[in-house]
């Protein structure tokens, strides 16, 4: 069963605006919202554009993707709200949880969308047709607008959600091309530019393309399928292919789809009989807190990555304190020393009554026989310990720390990241390269210094330099070792460099290269620079 929520961010953000106010005020700014001009809209490159239209924008002219300047044209008096992609998502998805009351799991149809697996579950409601009845009936209640549809394939479902009757039924897959035939090939969920592609060549229905994709009963039928055949041929994403779209359309091949299941959150609270004010009594509560969280996660299984700590105060003000850390863990010592700094700043009022933990971000941590590590753990001197303590107090920007990146240029063969971030890198470290014939310096200059190097040739080895104010002389070299310069990112000017491991007199050893070579024609005299220190 397919259910197209044709309205979703504007029936979303209506039932929202009227939850802000109270008894006769919601009713009438519900009403209100039907007759005015509404529009939700998101800031782009161009200027605002309309991401969605309630029935009275629509009637003036205001249309999804258009420009918010070309509808005041129109409507002069349109008003606008902010789009909220996230929260709409956010919906969809709990829509989806609340949906599997008519069968077993349901998956989003991103962006306004469900499908929900009704099979052999039609029955329970006594029939099909009662079944969208209910749907429908049970939409209705929420003030949502929805069109459903039941086939035995998604595709064919969707299908007629979107452009079939209202409440349309598709009782076998044999009579699906028969009962599809005349509907727009825009029921295939196909990009635009392949919709415009398909219409260029005169198929506007899906019956047009199921009869030149099944057989061909000219030569001029034949060619324009082996045509469409030889367009489309290489494109392997679904909604760039009419053909494997008309596939799962009939059944001939699956198409996988992603249930939403509901996860949920290990959560505990305290209800207090009487409202507590004082630190101490927070602490209390907030240890007791901690103690029950470890036993629900440890019942999981996991470690807490994220936890939220909710204070409900008398005067109906909720206080929210977050904290995130380094590693999983389900240490209620730590996290009960980690939130006693986020509580310094908290105002009682006239007293909290409700307290609640909750997990929102747990992984897997399984429970392992004791060592080293978790010994200091318990001790609070372990490194991800460490990492949270100064987080908390410094902020999560001030710890970082350093990740391989794929580069073969020493400044940009690392980067900086946060504690807290994943540890997946974008790029996977770079490959063995020149780099790695010889050890790098143990410490990098934040900038290579220019050096002034004696040598005895243009391209011969240097022989003496000057380094901040001192002459070193040069008793062993070695090298060169030849770095390119990234000539997908540099310009066509940038030259060569040539690194050399050199020893000066005192023992002391350096990392040096030389930029460009004479003659290369990209530049004067090569220039020397000092880029790091070896042991």
């Amino acid at each position: 069963m397919a259910i197209w929520c044709a309205r979703l961010s504007v029936d979303r953000w209506r039932l929202s605006l009227g939850r802000e106010s109270d008894g006769s005020e919601s009713q009438r700014g519900a009403s209100g919202l039907e007759t005015q001009p509404t529009v939700l809209i998101a800031e782009t490159a161009h200027g605002p554009r309309i991401e969605a239209a309630n029935d009275a924008a629509r009637e003036a002219g205001a249309r999804p993707g258009m420009m918010l300047a070309d509808a005041r044209t129109l409507c002069p008096q349109i008003q606008t709200a902010p789009a909220d992609p996230a929260g709409d998502l956010a919906f969809l998805e709990k829509l989806a949880v609340w949906a599997q009351r008519w069968g077993p799991w349901s998956a989003l149809d991103r962006p306004d969308g469900l499908l929900v697996d009704v099979t052999g579950a039609a029955h329970l409601f006594g029939g099909e047709t009662r079944l969208l009845t209910d749907v429908e009936a049970n939409f209705a209640k929420r003030s949502l607008a929805m069109r459903a549809a039941i086939a035995p394939t998604a595709g064919a479902a969707w299908a007629l959600a979107h452009y079939g009757p209202a409440k349309a039924i598709l009782g076998t897959q044999e009579d699906a091309m028969r009962r599809l035939s005349d509907l727009p090939v825009a029921a295939l969920r196909l990009d635009g530019d392949v919709l415009t592609v398909l219409r260029r060549l005169g198929l506007k229905k899906l019956g047009d393309l199921s009869d030149i994709t099944q057989g061909a009963a000219s030569r001029s039928e034949a060619a324009a399928r082996d045509a469409l055949h030889r367009r489309f041929r290489n494109r392997k994403s679904p909604s760039a292919n009419p053909l494997i779209r008309l596939d799962q359309l009939l059944g001939r091949v699956p198409e996988p789809l992603l249930p939403v299941v509901q996860q949920r959150l290990p959560l505990v609270q305290r209800r207090l009989m009487e409202p507590l004010r004082h630190r101490s009594l927070l602490d209390r509560v907030l240890s007791d807190l901690a103690e029950d969280m470890a036993r629900e996660l440890e019942g999981r299984g996991e470690g807490a990555r994220r936890l939220e700590l909710g204070l409900w105060r008398v005067d109906g003000e909720v206080i929210v304190r977050r904290l995130e850390l380094a590693a999983a863990t389900r240490e209620p010592a730590h996290i009960t020393r980690l939130f006693a700094d986020k509580l310094e700043n908290i105002e009682a009022g006239f007293g909290i009554e409700t307290i609640r933990l909750r997990a929102s971000w747990a992984e897997p941590l399984h429970s392992a026989q004791c060592d080293i590590e978790e010994s200091a753990q318990r001790r609070g001197t372990s490194l991800s310990a460490c990492i949270d303590r100064l987080t908390v107090r410094l902020g999560p920007n001030a710890v970082r720390r350093p990740v391989p990146h794929a580069s073969h240029l020493p400044e940009r063969s690392q980067r900086w990241r946060g504690p807290l971030e994943p540890d997946g890198l974008e790029h996977e470290p770079a490959s063995q390269g020149a780099l790695e014939l010889y050890a790098k310096p143990l410490k990098l200059l934040d900038e290579p210094e220019r050096i002034a190097v004696l040598y005895a040739s243009p391209d011969g080895y240097p022989q003496r330099f000057r380094w901040r104010g001192n002459v070193h002389e040069v008793t062993r070299v070695e090298g060169p070792e030849r770095i390119a310069p990234e000539w997908w990112r540099a310009k066509s000017t940038a030259r060569l460099r040539d690194y050399y491991r050199i020893e000066d007199a005192q023992g002391r050893r350096y990392w040096i290269y030389r930029c460009g070579i004479a003659g290369d024609g990209r530049g004067g005299t090569p220039d020397w620079f000092l880029q790091g220190l070896l042991a």
